[in-house]
């Protein structure tokens, strides 16, 4: 990586926080006269200890002019953190920043506008604070107000602003006044679907402009559709950094981590048993969170306590609102010995299922006559978006399995 091509360095950078402790008490300019001609007292006393928390630990990584990169990461992770350091919001305990170019930072809604000042009186203090001249500001105008779609309440000050309204305005301010490097928090989550597909467009074309963004976001289908790579955070510390989708299915593999099967008392007498069900990725571990493109291979381990020819083994497959599967197969040895413990798997494809969570319930039986086994909503599994067309929209309803159907167009003449 060139250094003539690096747009923010960051070395060994942390954030160290106090948590509880005496807190200093507020004083007014009247206070301070009183005191100032008051007899001191003195008074020695031992300091109590401040339990301190590292928000970020040793944090290093470069991003390249013109990269998209997404932060990630649970909730308390530290990514809220590293934008405002970067944003210079705070200051770092230890550690260095570099930022070659301006920035321009969209982080929680309230901040960088001022409140009693209307829409348009703060596109100019932020277009000044980024050191551009009135009449730049004036070229961008037009583009910043159609874009937040708030024309009716440019001259109203933002403190009546909803949050809605407000984003959409910081957005379209630390979009187009072309900051070198543009910083995005979970903001966006505030917008409607439309808007927040506009917002992920518009970073793509800064990006293509040769800016920079750095996108922090929980929704894994916008930071997999716009990012090229991303970095984990977890608990203060890069834990995987690297190509988006590598980074993403690491993740959504260790979420839900701890809760990703069934298992029934092996005391369990019924002739055809389901006595283990497990949810497995393409490495067959054991999971309970999947992105859309992902298989899942569900593995059922079965205990022949009595052996019944013609017996099937079933997945039922459901949302919170219906049932959205089912498969099945017959148990079959492939020899004449009936064993004492068997595993059947099925593959469920991947870019099937939409993004959100299903129960599985499982089923032994004769088709028609009888139910060996049954186990409602044995475990449930969650898909998360790797980055499908519909990623921009996330929170619209798109139905629950994706289907993609041979279309064909063709040119008529139409008669009058």
């Amino acid at each position: 990586m060139s250094s003539d091509n690096i747009a923010i360095r960051v070395s060994h950078l942390s954030k160290k926080y106090q948590l509880g402790g005496p807190q200093e008490p507020y004083h007014t300019f009247r206070d301070a006269i009183v005191n100032s001609i008051k007899v001191p007292l003195k008074i020695f006393h031992k300091k109590p200890i401040v339990e301190g928390f590292w928000a970020l630990k040793d944090v290093s990584f470069n991003v390249e002019q013109g990269e998209i990169v997404g932060i990630i990461g649970q909730n308390g992770a530290g990514k809220s953190t590293l934008l405002k350091i970067l944003s210079r919001i705070t200051s770092p305990t230890e550690g260095t920043v570099e930022l070659h170019g301006r920035v321009g930072s969209l982080l929680e809604v309230g901040t960088g506008f001022h409140p009693e000042l209307t829409g348009r009186e703060n596109i100019y203090l932020s277009g000044s604070i980024l050191g551009m001249k009135r009449r730049e500001i004036d070229e961008k105008l037009d583009q910043i107000v159609k874009f937040s779609e708030i024309e009716k309440f440019l001259d109203t000050p933002v403190k009546r602003y909803s949050s809605g309204m407000y984003v959409r305005l910081a957005f379209a301010v630390a979009a187009h006044l072309e900051p070198e490097i543009l910083l995005v928090d979970e903001v966006l989550a505030v917008g409607d679907a439309a808007f927040q597909k506009k917002c992920l467009g518009k970073m793509g074309d800064v990006a293509k402009e040769g800016r920079t963004v750095l996108f922090v976001s929980h929704q894994m289908g916008s930071i997999a559709q716009l990012c090229t790579s991303a970095i984990l955070l977890e608990t203060g510390k890069i834990s995987q950094s690297g190509p988006v989708s590598d980074v993403i299915a690491n993740y959504v593999n260790h979420l839900n981590k701890g809760s990703v099967n069934f298992e029934a008392s092996l005391s369990d007498r019924k002739d055809i048993a389901i006595i283990k069900a497990v949810a497995l990725d393409e490495c067959s571990n054991p999971t309970a969170s999947f992105t859309h493109i992902q298989p899942i291979t569900v593995a059922i381990t079965c205990r022949i306590n009595k052996w019944i020819s013609g017996a099937e083994i079933r997945i039922d497959v459901r949302d919170s609102h219906r049932l959205v599967f089912v498969t099945d197969t017959t148990i079959d040895f492939g020899s004449n010995r009936v064993p004492d413990t068997i595993v059947a798997k099925a593959v469920i494809p991947g870019n099937l299922l939409r993004p959100q969570k299903y129960f599985l319930s499982l089923m032994t039986y004769i088709h028609n006559q009888l139910i060996i086994d049954r186990i409602v909503d044995a475990f449930s599994i969650t898909i998360i978006d790797g980055g499908s067309k519909y990623a921009a929209s996330e929170g619209v309803d798109y139905g629950c399995v994706f289907v993609d159907c041979d279309w064909s167009i063709e040119s008529t003449s139409i008669i009058v």
